[in-house]
């Protein structure tokens, strides 16, 4: 038998970063809303994940909950030197003696998701915000007047309004019927943490590495965190990443990417292909329903879209949704829905080609781009804009999505 239904005026699926983002930014327009989490409160958030805070993502938060910017801050780290390798050979470095700007936000911040998400989860209690772990969504029902959730707790809750935050393989857009479309990356990553030693610590900055010697010719990125580091190894086609990933075979990379002083200092590792797919419909057919996140795009990391552009459509759903549920009018309401879809579709857009990119840069071989690098990395020694622009490609277009916003993504 079903528990007593509980109504709320919005509903948000998913308790990760959009999720409760999506809450904040309800609450500081005025609006209340209750979350629902499929997992446990105690669940497993191992993994560095989504560790580049940008600058305008931080701003968002701060506006929304004044503090949590500038606590994120405070706990991230703002890595000073960007540095470029071309098959061991150096071709671009460059410190900055002001690497994160002036003022309260830097340009962007350092640290493990698992800390945003700490801080996030501060906020929301202090802002009153309920959660629901163990309350997975199982189906939606939309309509002109409003959605009813049903919950695997066996729950009924209705709310004006659905946001959907519950990742990428979310029951939300199943439910509304929207489908992923896009495809997948042809090589495999692997991604591992590894803490900082007590000694003979590496320098703080990023290394993209090209062709690295060190793993067989393979592409590397490594990136400092608030504690750590993210080593990124781009595979060939024809690799095993699980043969790759073996404890023997990962300490043998870890020490001669980063030295012997880290070889027993990994925290973390897991393989990839990333996707970049985006739903058909980021919005229901009643226009009760709003896509978020991961629910709505999954975008390869490069450049760092991913969680960015979900706090950015978690802003921009609740602006939305504040404005719709005080619409004297039906047309109104649905205006304001369908214009959130018209934004963030089209941004979602505009960063998958921006990652799409980025990622067609590293593992395609386009004689025109394979030729490009070789020349540029030839050139880096004479002209430092060959190297800037090494040091640059992998991670995408600088710009912004084509909508008037006042974050980044």
């Amino acid at each position: 038998m079903s528990e007593p239904t509980t109504d709320a005026p919005v509903l948000i699926a998913g308790a990760g970063p959009v999720g409760m983002t999506t809450a904040l930014a309800l609450h500081a327009r005025g609006v209340e809303s209750t979350i629902l989490e499929r997992d446990p409160e105690d669940r497993d958030r191992s993994g560095s994940r989504a560790i580049y805070v940008h600058g305008s993502t931080l701003r968002t938060l701060e506006r929304i909950h004044p503090g949590l910017g500038t606590d994120l801050v405070d706990e991230g780290l703002v890595w000073p030197t960007r540095h470029t390798r071309w098959r061991g050979k150096q071709v671009f470095r460059r410190t900055y003696d002001s690497p994160g700007g002036s003022g309260d936000i830097p340009h962007f911040t350092s640290l493990p998701q698992v800390v945003t998400e700490e801080y996030m989860h501060e906020a929301v209690a202090e802002a009153g915000i309920d959660i629901h772990w163990e309350a997975e969504v199982d189906t939606v029902d939309s309509s002109s007047d409003g959605v009813t959730v049903e919950t695997t707790d066996g729950r009924e809750w209705n709310g004006e309004y659905l946001v959907g935050a519950d990742g990428g393989g979310s029951q939300v857009r199943n439910e509304i019927g929207a489908n992923f479309e896009g495809d997948q990356s042809e090589n495999s990553f692997i991604i591992a943490d590894i803490e900082d030693p007590d000694e003979d610590p590496l320098p703080l900055e990023r290394l993209f590495h090209y062709d690295a010697p060190e793993t067989d010719g393979r592409n590397v990125l490594l990136v400092p965190f608030e504690g750590g580091w993210r080593l990124d190894i781009q595979c060939f086609e024809d690799d095993d990443p699980e043969a790759l990933t073996e404890d023997g075979r990962m300490r043998e990379f870890v020490r001669d990417v980063m030295g012997e002083a880290y070889v027993d200092h990994i925290t973390w590792v897991s393989t990839y292909k990333f996707l970049q797919v985006m739903a058909d419909s980021f919005v229901d057919e009643h226009r009760r329903v709003l896509l978020a996140g991961e629910a709505a795009h999954l975008l390869a990391p490069f450049g760092a879209r991913g969680m960015n552009s979900g706090i950015a459509d978690a802003d921009e759903a609740a602006s939305a949704i504040a404005v719709a549920v005080d619409a004297r009018t039906d047309a109104v309401a649905r205006d304001e829905v369908e214009l959130y879809a018209a934004r963030r579709e089209k941004a979602a857009e505009f960063n998958l080609n921006a990652a799409g990119q980025a990622l067609e840069y590293l593992q395609g071989d386009d004689p025109v781009t394979v030729l490009r690098k070789e020349a540029a990395a030839s050139l880096a020694d004479h002209f430092e804009s060959a190297g800037e622009w090494l040091d640059d490609a992998p991670y995408g277009p600088h710009g912004t999505p084509p909508i008037v916003s006042t974050g980044n993504y």
